[in-house]
């Protein structure tokens, strides 16, 4: 069973600790089963790879790979900062994620 996750498609993140510590890109993908996350620009490895029916070329290809969610952090667009999301329930009874920081919204709708 997935643990519940606080960090979406395309929201903008920042890596916390690894070989690309302070960068920031948009999510592209999130598997909450295995805790990854595919942050677009961030964390990119070279594939080589021979000539196939897919790639009738062949060579090094390059594409993100995945990382943990632990290692990333949401940046909220009111402090600019990475942040701890927290849950906020609204009187109507939707979930709202908030920063930990200053305590706006951190979705974009």
């Amino acid at each position: 069973m997935a643990a519940s996750v606080r960090v979406r498609k395309d929201d903008q993140v920042v890596v916390i600790c690894g070989r690309d510590a302070g960068k920031q890109g948009k999510v592209l993908s999130v598997d909450p089963d295995k805790g990854k996350v595919v942050v677009e620009k961030i964390h990119m490895i070279k594939r080589h790879t021979k000539p196939s029916a897919r790639n009738q070329q062949g060579g090094i290809l390059e594409y993100e790979a995945p990382i943990q969610i632990s290692n990333v952090m949401v940046v909220c667009s009111s402090c600019a900062k990475g942040t701890r999301v927290g849950i906020k329930v609204l009187a109507d009874g939707r979930k709202m994620r908030v920063c930990r920081r200053c305590g706006e919204s951190v979705d974009s709708k």
